[in-house]
């Protein structure tokens, strides 16, 4: 007989984490406290820019042009309002000049213009009513909205026969600064007693469900004060603390659900605290390992590009998976084995039982068994229903999530404006106006930097043949200053259409007889979209062969790291045809409540596909591991498939459902790229959890049979001596049937197939049985 209350088999980790569980959770408790001092002020550090690539011509010519001309490039805009009155009215006109004086009179502001001191058509409202004053002010990011939040309050407002708003790049970027850090803290508060209420459905007990909301908020506190130390070496994206609150509560979540999931599986069969934890973390927590390195490297991809928006989640990213892997690894099993069998203590669904007691107590054991709402009988006949008809749900499913992908085809790439902040925002409505009202381009106008010396007749050539290229409306310039000068070009179409951006090309390949660099918001775009796709290659290359190695390492199979990595970019195509769909083509965007531009920010997508396809791992590696489990024990490939779902079904949902949540508070923002990344993810989620890993992954491995868990000889033995599996340590031999056919540990509810009722579905105990 095989007892099995048998003394526990301690690994070095499981012997590390339970040691001293009580100075684990002290340490932990004062590591804690510490990152909420060294994280606290760190939204007023980050930045709300980076979307260009600094090492491209555009950004050179941008700097040089507001060291050398800084009039040339404004970002603070005074949009003046004189009513039913005419700008040129002379009271307006004198109040507006001494505004102008006042705010070049300000220190740290440089290159003050207005249109009563230039009388410059561009500044003036094609209604004759309003008018601009503009200025550059001087500095990093932090010194110009330190300057902004001076000199604001006194400008903006009614001044005698004129109202003034505030606009420009600062204000856009202080207002969206502003805008996300209100926002996050009202996504934190919709989604943690959410989360909490969920976790309580999907455990029962009070006690379970705070463990993982504690790990997902000790990953946030980390990751935080990670970031305000990354602050002090480079620049870091104030987006990038959304997907530190929305990772680090899904992902602590995933983490913390399986390990305590399996662990309560582990004492529902009768086994001490000490042995369920050294069965967990041999297995689930080898599970969440892996799962921990395929997201990590999926955001690691990240770091390829030079934007500092993308290497900002990747810091962000990484750093809250490590912390949320760690915290589930360490922290909790000290947690669990402290509380024991008083992890299933406050059961609140007790409150809506009915019956006697012994009743009752039986519907408790059962529940602790089967933790996850959902799991069991129903994920078993689906299996088997979708088994049965493989090849209709194979090609039914893929078609269905390709038909959703196609609105992707027509994106149109653009970069990020005003028009991401919502329509009542200051900075966007001046914007607005000045798009609307003025006459020209605003801010469409390419500059072309010319460095070297040069004489007046060279300048004059070189403007004459600029103004022959057929996308060009009108030149202004040159600015000369000493060996530099500068050139203003109004291209004929919108700011970054297709002719402004071939306008880009032209303008860089016509010969010059000194060097010129064009900047603009068409340029600027241009060499985004260059940067992204000269590395988007070596960041895909990245995640595909990690991952497939990581996978491989997880079954020692060939096929199936292949089969994982398709079926994870085909889960996708639902969230990017949606986003192409609804953001820019603008769908429901007065239900969501944003201003649609009519293009998609270059670095979105590979922010979304990065941290989607690690989400997407996540999921697949729990649901592989557990049919990779069965396989080894049983050989019989149908019946690993089939147990795989049954019991991480209703698990990966609920991670699902419980990650959705929390992206859906995110997408609740008034930023449009918070809000289209919030949602998208959510649906992705949602999208690989209900469809892919239910429907698609149990069909294809049907159909591919057997022959899913090959692997040649030299490649069998590489997995035989590295790689790692749920079910603890490898069976002799290569992956396949000829492996071990019998439990090589002691049983637990998971290493017995469940009994039949007749109708190939499990039984109620949930397959549970003694062995003897």
């Amino acid at each position: 007989m095989t007892e099995v209350n048998s003394p526990p088999r301690l690994g070095g980790w499981t012997r590390f984490v339970t040691a001293r569980p009580r100075l684990s959770l002290l340490v932990a408790l004062v590591l804690t406290a510490l990152a909420v001092v060294a994280g606290s002020g760190v939204a007023d550090r980050l930045g709300s820019g980076g979307w260009e690539d600094p090492t491209a011509q555009s950004t050179y010519a941008t700097k040089a042009l507001e060291r050398e001309f800084p009039a040339s490039q404004p970002n603070l805009l005074l949009l003046v309002d004189s009513g039913s009155a005419s700008v040129d009215d002379p009271a307006v006109a004198a109040e507006a000049d001494r505004l102008t004086a006042r705010l070049a009179s300000e220190k740290g502001v440089i290159g003050v213009g207005s249109y009563w001191r230039t009388k410059a058509p561009g500044l003036r409202a094609k209604d004759g009513h309003e008018a601009l004053i503009a200025a550059h002010l001087t500095g990093d990011e932090k010194a110009t909205n330190d300057t902004l939040d001076r000199i604001a309050p006194a400008l903006r407002g009614t001044h005698g026969p004129v109202h003034v708003k505030v606009g420009g790049i600062v204000a856009v970027r202080h207002e969206m600064q502003t805008i996300i850090k209100e926002d996050l803290a009202r996504a934190e508060m919709i989604a943690l007693p959410v989360t909490l209420l969920l976790l309580v459905m999907v455990f029962g007990s009070a006690i379970a469900a705070l463990l993982p909301l504690g790990i997902g908020i000790v990953a946030i506190l980390g990751t935080n004060a990670v970031l305000r130390g990354l602050t002090e070496f480079t620049d870091v994206s104030v987006f990038a603390m959304n997907l530190t609150t929305a990772l680090g509560l899904g992902l602590a979540i995933d983490y913390a659900l399986f390990i305590v999931r399996r662990f309560r599986e582990e004492l529902a069969t009768g086994a001490e605290p000490l042995t369920a934890i050294a069965t967990t973390l041999r297995t689930a927590g080898r599970t969440v390992l892996f799962s921990a390195l395929t997201v990590a490297v999926s955001l690691a991809a990240m770091l390829v590009f030079p934007m500092y928006f993308l290497r900002s989640f990747a810091y962000a990213g990484i750093a809250v998976v490590l912390l949320a892997a760690a915290a589930a690894l360490i922290l909790l099993p000290a947690a669990l084995l402290l509380l024991g069998h008083r992890v299933n203590s406050l059961d609140l669904r007790r409150l809506f039982r009915r019956g006697r007691p012994a009743q009752a107590q039986a519907q408790a054991q059962a529940a602790a068994q089967a933790p996850v709402s959902g799991e069991g009988t129903a994920w078993a006949r689906l299996a088997n229903l979708v088994m049965r008809r493989a090849p209709f749900f194979a090609l039914a499913t893929a078609a269905v999530l390709v038909l959703l992908g196609l609105p992707f085809l027509g994106v149109k790439f653009g970069t990020a404006d005003d028009r991401q902040l919502p329509a009542s925002a200051e900075s966007h409505v001046v914007q607005q106006h000045i798009r609307d009202g003025f006459p020209g381009n605003p801010g469409g106008g390419l500059e072309v930097l010319a460095e070297g010396s040069a004489t007046p007749a060279q300048y004059t050539a070189y403007k004459t043949e600029i103004a022959r290229l057929p996308e060009v409306a009108g030149v202004d310039g040159p600015l000369v200053k000493g060996d530099s000068a500068y050139f203003t070009v109004l291209p004929k179409g919108e700011a970054v259409d297709s002719a402004a951006q071939r306008l880009v090309g032209e303008l860089r390949s016509t010969d010059a007889p000194f060097t010129t660099k064009v900047t603009g918001t068409a340029a600027v775009l241009v060499d985004s979209k260059h940067a992204i796709a000269t590395r988007l290659p070596w960041a895909a290359a990245l995640i595909v062969i990690v991952t497939l190695l990581l996978v491989f390492l997880l079954t020692g199979s060939v096929l199936i790291p292949i089969q994982a990595v398709l079926l994870n970019a085909l889960s996708l195509t639902a969230m990017f045809g949606a986003v192409v769909w609804v953001f820019q083509d603008g769908h429901l965007s007065g239900l969501l409540g944003f201003t649609s531009p009519g293009s998609i920010e270059t670095t979105l997508p590979v922010l979304m596909f990065c941290v989607a396809f690690g989400l997407s791992m996540d999921y697949g590696v729990f649901l592989l591991s557990r049919i990779k489990e069965e396989y080894d024990r049983t050989g019989d490939h149908n019946e690993a498939v089939r147990h795989g779902l049954q019991r991480t079904g209703g698990l990966i949902t609920a991670a699902a459902v419980i990650l959705a949540v929390v992206m859906v508070a995110i997408g609740t923002s008034r930023v449009t790229n918070t809000k289209m990344l919030g949602l998208g993810i959510a649906l992705a989620v949602l999208m690989d959890a209900m469809i892919v890993r239910s429907l698609l992954v149990p069909a294809v491995m049907k159909l591919t049979g057997t022959a899913t868990w090959w692997a040649p000889a030299p490649l069998r033995r590489f997995h035989d001596r590295f790689g790692v599996s749920e079910g603890g340590e490898n069976p002799p031999g290569g992956a396949g049937p000829h492996r071990s056919a019998a439990p090589s540990r002691s049983a637990t509810s998971h290493d017995v197939p469940a009994d039949e009722n007749g109708d190939g579905s499990p039984n109620e105990s949930g397959g549970v049985r003694a062995i003897r």
